[in-house]
């Protein structure tokens, strides 16, 4: 892909679009900074080679235009020596020579345009990488929020979490100490009235059998 046409590709792309697309929005936004810086440094190189090209047509223009003064000099001597041939010929040599400078002048004319336009694309890549700059900033900065905002919420959960298992154990120590209460009536010796209590009814079962098995003896 030439220099040119990738240049055209990066101006005309939509930051905004290609970030929606794509998986990784930062891994994107700096392949497009780097594909940019790269053909930021050609277009200026570019740049500086079509300035050195201008500088030697220029030199070649006021060489040329100079020597257009020259061979006009030249045919005015020979023309106030008498010598009308070498004023002909030097005037069809200074033709010549002015043929050489317009197109010279032209070429000049060409590469001032095309520098023009060079100039033109920088500025454009420029606010272009700018731009880019500017959204990987926005990223991260947005990528650092939700982040952030993410790892509070997980902390939320987990201590909306604790608190239900909290309250769970809250309510089964509850449950624990209802049901120890009601073990607890089980539990331990009884109280002396119902020890004397018992004696008697055992002494009365004890009177009621000795009286049975003495009517039983006599019977027999």
């Amino acid at each position: 892909m030439g220099i040119f046409s990738r240049f055209q590709d990066i101006v005309n792309a939509n930051i905004t679009a290609l970030l929606d697309k794509a998986e990784d929005p930062q891994k994107m936004i700096r392949m497009m900074i780097q594909e940019m810086q790269e053909t930021l440094v050609e277009v200026r190189t570019t740049s500086a080679r079509v300035i050195a090209d201008r500088k030697t047509v220029e030199r070649r223009v006021q060489n040329l235009q100079r020597e257009v003064l020259e061979w006009e000099e030249k045919a005015a001597l020979a023309l106030s020596k008498g010598r009308e041939d070498l004023a002909r010929a030097a005037l069809a040599e200074q033709s010549t020579v002015e043929e050489m400078a317009q197109q010279a002048e032209l070429e000049l004319v060409q590469i001032s345009a095309h520098l023009k336009e060079l100039n033109d694309e920088i500025t454009q890549l420029q606010r272009k990488l700018d731009d880019a700059k500017s959204k990987q900033k926005a990223l991260a900065a947005r990528e650092q929020s939700a982040r952030s905002r993410l790892d509070m919420r997980r902390r939320f959960n987990r201590d909306k979490l604790d608190e239900a298992f909290s309250k769970f154990d809250q309510y089964e120590r509850r449950m624990d100490d209802m049901e120890a209460e009601v073990e607890s009536y089980d539990l331990g010796s009884k109280d002396l009235a119902e020890e004397i209590d018992d004696l008697a009814r055992n002494e009365k079962v004890d009177q009621a059998l000795a009286k049975l098995k003495a009517r039983m003896e006599k019977q027999g």
